[in-house]
């Protein structure tokens, strides 16, 4: 029997040994969908430039996915190291594995806020003026695990329509394939209307201080004129930097600290990445995510 536990443990220790191998040679990041596939790689590119030095790797790896799920799917079977997910898109992870990934580091708005809204727009020219004025027509959503652009309009619309479901106010609702491709497709007219999401610090005109509107406005993919703003979400909290929870920990400490310091040591490299402007990182855990995953079990489950 000493000799049976004498082995497990020694193989237990060399699987461990593994890993902790596996995580000093390659580091990998996984990229939600939702934006052009070039625009995220080139984004994310200083992190595989500097990263390596940082937290002593070999390499670093991008692994952009076609949505959402894509990325969900690769830290719940731990083939990636660290991503940026919304709030909705932990929540989940965490449904399903809480064990599966760590919140470690959020977003902090240029007025001090950890938050930003879901913002429901519509083509200028539709006569379309507040968000009453979708009842009979098609609104789009982002993708089914975006916390501001399905999420949270599921949750907080009806009060804004008289208490009636969403489903029971418009005539269709569809997706359209991340954030960018669904402002794209309320311009085109494919929705009349469709949600995404900015900081809601600033002004609408320049697509707010942060976001996807102001990210498709930097981009020059975007007028601001063509859009009318028809509602505006409660604060929702900042989506969370993630890591592997079975990383080793000195692995996580170096990461951790490289990205807080990355607004100062390099605050193109964390505009690029963040998509706008923003002061700096906040340290969060899974307590500050609980509302939000409670409302995606209480609504749309894991």
């Amino acid at each position: 029997m000493l000799k049976k536990i004498l082995l497990t443990t020694a193989a237990v220790a060399a699987l461990s040994g593994h890993a902790m191998a596996e995580d000093l040679k390659e580091f990998r990041i996984g990229i939600i969908g939702g934006e052009n596939e070039a625009d995220r790689l080139r984004n994310f590119q200083c992190m595989v430039d500097k990263l390596p030095a940082a937290i002593g790797v070999e390499k670093v790896s991008l692994f952009p996915a076609a949505d959402y799920d894509g990325t969900i799917q690769g830290l719940l079977g731990g083939t990636l190291d660290y991503a940026e997910l919304g709030a909705s898109g932990y929540a989940k992870i965490y449904l399903e594995n809480p064990e599966a990934v760590e919140p470690i580091l959020t977003t902090v708005q240029t007025d001090g806020s950890m938050g930003y809204h879901s913002i429901m727009v519509a083509r200028k020219d539709s006569g379309m003026t507040k968000v009453e004025d979708i009842q009979g027509k098609k609104l789009g959503f982002a993708d089914p695990d975006s916390t501001s652009g399905f999420l949270i309009p599921t949750v907080t619309l009806p009060e804004a329509l008289g208490g009636k479901p969403v489903k029971e106010v418009v005539a269709e609702t569809g997706f359209g394939g991340g954030h960018e491709n669904l402002v794209l497709e309320v311009l085109k007219g494919t929705f009349d209307a469709g949600t995404t999401f900015g900081s809601g610090v600033g002004d609408f005109k320049d697509g707010y201080t942060s976001g996807n509107l102001r990210k498709m406005v930097d981009k020059g993919i975007l007028n601001m004129d063509d859009l009318v703003e028809l509602w505006k979400s409660p604060l929702i909290p900042n989506g969370p930097v993630v890591v592997r929870t079975s990383m080793n920990e000195d692995m996580k400490a170096k990461f951790k600290d490289f990205m807080l310091a990355l607004p100062k040591s390099d605050p193109a490299c964390f505009s690029a990445i963040q998509g706008g402007d923003f002061t700096g990182f906040a340290e969060v855990n899974v307590d500050f995510y609980k509302p939000i995953i409670d409302a995606r079990r209480a609504t749309i489950g894991g």
